[in-house]
């Protein structure tokens, strides 16, 4: 994964893409206006579906020309 950068804001999901061949789910989604896909057979699919309209801290990068969420942190709202 090349590019990285890191964004705080709203995880939105905008729609669930066709699944890997290995059975796993992918989103497309959106943080802090930024539009990114989940990677094939990647753990972070299964973030996105929890932190789903929750406040998070993601690293996107691009991977074969293509915005890529790599990792993704909840982010602990104040009282």
């Amino acid at each position: 994964m090349k590019n990285l950068t890191r964004h705080t804001g709203l995880l939105r999901i905008i729609k669930r893409l066709p699944q890997s061949t290995n059975g796993n789910a992918r989103f497309l989604v959106t943080v802090d206006g930024w539009t990114c896909c989940t990677a094939v057979d990647s753990d972070v699919a299964d973030d996105v579906k929890n932190f789903k309209d929750k406040v998070v801290e993601a690293v996107i990068g691009t991977h074969y020309g293509k915005a890529t969420l790599d990792s993704l942190v909840l982010k602990q709202e104040a009282a």
